[in-house]
């Protein structure tokens, strides 16, 4: 049994996470703001023993009473909506936020965990992303302010590894869903999902050519609790290697809700990247890590939690 402090715990990645780890028998402390969170996500581990819950914001001074061993910093806005809606909160939790759970971190002798994210690859001009390409960013556009965030809190937390021979791990998580994403949070599969549900035109930005990887919520957590458990530093991508178009995408979700919506097209957004896949070499080599999940899989687990958070 571990203690373990998640920053974002209350978040849809985060209290995912939360469950497993105090579901193997792991003592849980939630840090989050619920900026972009939601206590209702960790309802069902409120009252029990092993979990507790505060709300707070890691941007200002962190401090837990007792011991930890691992602190895993997942608070950040996640989506382009939220990010583009809190461009400054996003930037100083990526920064101050990782300076003081890294702070944290040193003093208890704590495990680092930082979840980072494809987004640092930015608009990749190779194809599938391995973790030793640096990335084509864009750092003054709309989105630099997400995918700097994470590249600086990558530079923090190795620059605590190499100074104070901290133990750390990066992960680099790529577009995650299923259940408890919230359906106004503006990610592809949110949008469609929602959409599709309610009879709207589903709504792809550009052609529908662009790819992405998607990868299941409970596949994503075995990755990341994997990482935790190895003493491998990272960065590691998690994700899965599927690659769907976005057209695809949208067929997948009117064929799982039994939708009628016809799909519409508009503009591309700034910045928007062409294509996304992770190598996941590293992770079957190191990890044995598999996804197990399909995407149609993944869409079938996931509609009927939306249709009752939508009343429909």
């Amino acid at each position: 049994m571990a203690r373990i402090v998640v920053t974002g715990g209350a978040g849809f990645l985060g209290s995912h996470l939360c469950t497993r780890l105090h579901d193997r028998g792991d003592e849980v402390v939630v840090l989050d703001n619920l900026s972009t969170g939601d206590r209702s996500n960790v309802e069902h581990l409120l009252g029990k023993p092993g979990f507790s819950f505060l709300d707070y914001d890691v941007t200002r001074y962190v401090w837990v009473p007792g011991p930890v061993d691992a602190i895993l910093h997942f608070a950040s806005p996640a989506s382009p909506k939220d990010y583009l809606e809190l461009p400054i909160q996003t930037l100083k939790v990526g920064s101050l936020g990782t300076h003081n759970c890294l702070g944290l971190a040193r003093e208890k002798a704590a495990t680092f965990f930082l979840a980072s994210t494809s987004e640092v690859y930015g608009d990749p001009q190779v194809h599938p992303q391995p973790e030793n390409y640096w990335g084509h960013v864009n750092p003054v556009g709309p989105r630099g302010v997400y995918d700097e965030a994470k590249r600086f809190a990558e530079a923090m937390t190795m620059a605590y590894h190499r100074e104070h021979d901290l133990d750390v791990r990066i992960v680099r998580i790529f577009n995650t869903y299923g259940p408890r994403m919230r359906p106004e949070d503006g990610r592809v599969v949110s949008n469609f999902l929602v959409q599709a549900l309610t009879g709207k035109p589903l709504t792809i930005y550009g052609d529908g050519r662009q790819t992405r990887s998607f990868t299941f919520v409970d596949d994503e957590v075995t990755g990341v609790v994997g990482l935790l458990d190895s003493r491998y530093v990272g960065p590691m991508n998690i994700g899965n290697d599927g690659e769907f178009t976005l057209l695809q995408l949208a067929e997948l979700v009117l064929s799982v809700t039994n939708s009628r919506s016809e799909i519409i097209f508009e503009a591309l957004p700034v910045d928007d990247p062409t294509q996304r896949r992770p190598d996941l070499s590293l992770a079957r080599s190191v990890l044995g890590f598999e996804p197990l999940v399909s995407l149609h899989e993944g869409l079938e687990r996931t509609a009927p939690w939306f249709a009752r958070k939508l009343g429909v």
